[in-house]
């Protein structure tokens, strides 16, 4: 993680703005006067370290703006940035293979602040590879990306059918990601490229249906029939790393009762948390291990 290009008191300023609070909301909420909070971020007053760290907290900054804003005012960072294979996120890793391997055979991943797919349980391998086929060598080598995947010109927004539904729902959520990860904004603005090819400018803007469902359904064409998913999100509580704070579990289930059997049948759950490359079955109900 690198410092940021600017000043103390210009982050501190973009991280007010972006939750969109003013210097009174700020100071009632951090316990100072309006007036320290403008010579803070006009650079007339500089923070202690405890003041910046509940300063931070209050905005809700990411553990990495925080270490960042830490070092720019001359302080230590308070965060670690491990590897997530280091032995002291041993605990943690753990857990996040837990959820995926009692998720199987609905499918689950640990994505990355960059949508890199860390970890993908058995059902995630066959849906992956049951949408585009020609990724197979990409997960055998570990180098998925979900943003790759949906912009590749025979990506998963080849096989969803509503694709006028979840597309705007999936850019809005990508440009959230963005505001925090600006390195991410080639590839949202590419896929905003993509929405407008297939859907035009309006269908950019009609994301919602007349009559929205409690939840969005991912509804995909594949070779063993229509399949239709939900999605929830897992997150650590109250990490104290910046490798684990951006990390993120998405787990889909079946929306319908047609999909659950088609998983059940498909994906090989016999012995669910083993290591090593899943078996499954192809279209015709042989056994394949294509990658």
């Amino acid at each position: 993680m690198g410092v940021l290009p600017h000043t103390l008191p210009v982050t501190l300023r973009e991280a007010r703005q972006s939750r969109r609070l003013s210097q009174l909301e700020l100071s009632m909420r951090v316990g100072v006067s309006q007036r320290h909070v403008s010579f803070v971020e006009s650079g007339r007053a500089k923070p202690s370290r405890d003041l910046l760290m509940s300063w931070l907290q209050v905005l809700e900054a990411p553990l990495a703006l925080q270490n960042a804003a830490l070092m720019q005012a001359g302080f230590a960072p308070a965060y670690s940035c491990a590897l997530l294979d280091d032995p002291t996120l041993a605990h943690a890793n753990a857990a996040l293979m837990q959820l995926l391997c009692t998720h199987d055979p609905m499918p689950a991943m640990v994505i990355s602040k960059e949508w890199d797919l860390l970890h993908i349980n058995r059902g995630t391998r066959w849906l992956a590879t049951t949408l585009t086929p020609w990724a197979s060598d990409v997960i055998a080598n570990h180098s998925l990306n979900m943003l790759d995947m949906l912009l590749h010109p025979e990506g998963l927004t080849r096989s969803l059918l509503n694709l006028d539904e979840a597309g705007p729902v999936f850019l809005s959520e990508l440009r959230d990601d963005a505001s925090l990860h600006p390195q991410l904004m080639p590839k949202v603005e590419a896929f905003a490229e993509l929405l407008r090819e297939r859907l035009g400018n309006g269908g950019l803007q009609s994301g919602w249906p007349a009559r929205p469902t409690p939840l969005l359904t991912l509804r995909f064409e594949s070779v063993y029939g229509d399949l239709a998913f939900f999605r929830m999100y897992s997150t650590f509580g109250s990490p104290r790393d910046i490798t684990l704070s951006s990390l993120r579990v998405e787990h889909l289930f079946a929306a319908d009762l047609e999909t659950k059997a088609i998983l059940s049948h498909h994906v090989e759950v016999d012995n669910p948390c083993a290591t090593g490359l899943p078996s499954m079955s192809g279209p015709d109900g042989t056994q394949q291990n294509d990658f």
